[in-house]
């Protein structure tokens, strides 16, 4: 099959790597309908992290169920399934508390690599669900975002408590960021204030529920929101970037007692102690358990009741894969959708 593989930072190559195969019995094999870039796929590309050798990509992904083991129970082959970027048995104490993403068994499947034709899906029963029926061809792409950037925007509103009432800030303008938005007036939000210097994403934003486009960032951010809030920060921060000053910004844009989703991958990310101590600010996330949500975003993804594929603006063939990583290094796509 054919199959993107980073083999260093700036090289991106699509070559011929073998069919995957059932290796558990609890494993599947579906073949890939679309796939995409990641943002956290640029941490490799750019360097940032590093890697030995050459890494199959992708982890982000929908198709449709070619092959099960013997014993899968819920899945068939032929259905249109969407899964997490990791693998869970949706079973274990961590799971049913609703934390797939750090289940006992997780694998991940950036290891994998669903920038391909085909993928061996580990843990199928507890990672894939499936769609009520094959879907429409336009609602493969907010399929495929319900994979991770939906999942992970829903997580990162719902860490930070956006509801009825609130002021939601949203630190970070990318797809995860913008989805952050679109979950937060989904969830009741009456302002939500993205940060944001690009008009393209500005414009989008504001399709999703935006209520208000701050231009600045890092302490002069932060300035702002309390401005627009008496002084006071949001009630509600989603820090959807991973670096030091997204990080700072979001924490001190939340008000004493509100509460800050992170779910930006960290690099370099130090927290002072003693600030933190007296901010009051409640801080949760990390990797989103995407499978938690997975059922009601498909439900309103087939319903037609939101549409996050919005958030891919480019779409190319698996074969420009390094093309499409280049695009989103040089921000001139938000997020790219491959097509194998």
């Amino acid at each position: 099959m054919r199959a993107v593989v980073m083999h260093a930072p700036g090289d991106v190559r699509v070559e011929q790597r073998e069919d995957p195969k059932i290796l558990a019995p609890t494993d599947a094999i579906i073949r890939l309908s679309a796939a995409c870039v990641c943002g956290s796929d640029l941490w490799p590309y750019r360097g940032v992290d590093t890697h030995d050798g050459p890494v199959p990509m992708g982890h982000e992904y929908v198709g449709v169920v070619e092959e099960i083991g013997s014993e899968v129970r819920d899945l068939k082959p032929g259905q249109f399934v969407i899964g997490s970027f990791f693998a869970s048995d949706n079973t274990c104490e961590i799971c049913r508390a609703g934390y797939q993403s750090r289940c006992v068994h997780a694998v991940p499947i950036g290891t994998i690599g669903t920038q391909a034709e085909r993928a061996r899906i580990p843990l199928a029963d507890g990672t894939l669900v499936a769609t009520p029926g094959m879907p429409d061809a336009d609602l493969v792409p907010s399929l495929l975002a319900a994979s991770d950037v939906l999942g992970t925007g829903w997580f990162a509103a719902v860490a930070a408590e956006a509801g009825p009432g609130k002021t939601v800030a949203v630190v970070g303008d990318g797809a995860v960021g913008l989805l952050g938005v679109l979950a937060a007036k989904r969830l009741g939000a009456e302002r939500i204030v993205v940060f944001s210097r690009h008009a393209d994403r500005q414009r989008l934003a504001v399709e999703f529920g935006a209520t208000d486009v701050v231009t600045e960032r890092g302490d002069e951010g932060v300035a702002r929101i309390k401005e627009m809030t008496g002084g006071l920060g949001a009630h509600s921060v989603i820090e959807a970037v991973g670096t030091q000053e997204s990080m700072m910004q979001a924490i001190r844009s939340a008000r004493p007692g509100g509460h800050v989703g992170y779910v930006g991958v960290t690099h370099g990310v130090e927290l002072p102690g003693t600030e933190l101590f007296f901010s009051g600010v409640h801080l949760h996330g990390g990797p989103a358990p995407v499978r938690r949500f997975l059922p009601e975003l498909i439900r309103l993804i087939w319903d037609r009741e939101i549409d996050p594929g919005k958030v891919f603006d480019l779409e190319m063939p698996l074969e420009q894969a390094a093309e499409a990583y280049k695009a989103m290094d040089e921000r001139r796509a938000i997020k790219v959708l491959l097509r194998p």
